[in-house]
């Protein structure tokens, strides 16, 4: 293995063996020895695909507290938003419902930033990323959308992203 891999090797480790012990959350030799040994064979299989630039970018503290903030506090509240508007329409019989595509410009420059944000955006009720496609050096989403309520691409993707591109902007750039 080339040395420029070992970094990106032992960064999806670390990153493996947390989820291990999140998920387990057993402290026991036997199964921290375990996660360890599963955890290196998954990052050495994986690393080439997960880790493309700076291995150890999550160490700096502001991207780490970004990411934190953005999936305890940016996501959810979105996500309970999303959710409000649906139960709204839902329950006041479907009248209000107006779905269509929708060209949103997307101002990332990040390859995981992107993924972060159309899985997101997906992730949110009513929305749904259907392609990530780049035209003129601009980065755009197609995105099928419960209430086309906005013509215009910059508008709809005001409505669409809310403050989702903001949080992952804070992370990724």
């Amino acid at each position: 293995m080339p040395k420029t891999k070992i970094p990106a090797v032992i960064a999806t480790f670390i990153l493996c063996m947390a989820f291990w012990v999140l998920i387990t959350w057993n402290f026991s030799s036997q199964e921290l020895l375990a996660g360890a040994v599963v955890s290196l064979a998954a990052a050495l299989f994986s690393a080439r695909f997960m880790i493309h630039g700076k291995a150890f970018w999550l160490l700096n503290p502001a991207k780490l507290f970004g990411l934190i903030y953005y999936v305890l506090i940016v996501f959810p509240v979105e996500l309970v938003k999303a959710n409000v508007d649906m139960a709204k329409r839902c329950f006041g019989g479907c009248k209000n419902i107006n779905p269509g595509i929708v060209k949103v410009p997307v101002d990332l420059q990040s390859e995981y930033g992107q993924a972060m944000l159309a899985n997101s955006i997906t992730l949110t009720p009513g929305t749904i990323t259907m392609e990530v496609t780049e035209e003129d050096d601009q980065t755009y989403y197609y995105v099928h959308w419960i209430d086309v309520s906005a013509p215009s691409g910059k508008e709809a993707g005001d409505a669409i992203k809310g403050a989702l591109e903001k949080g992952v902007r804070r992370v990724f750039e």
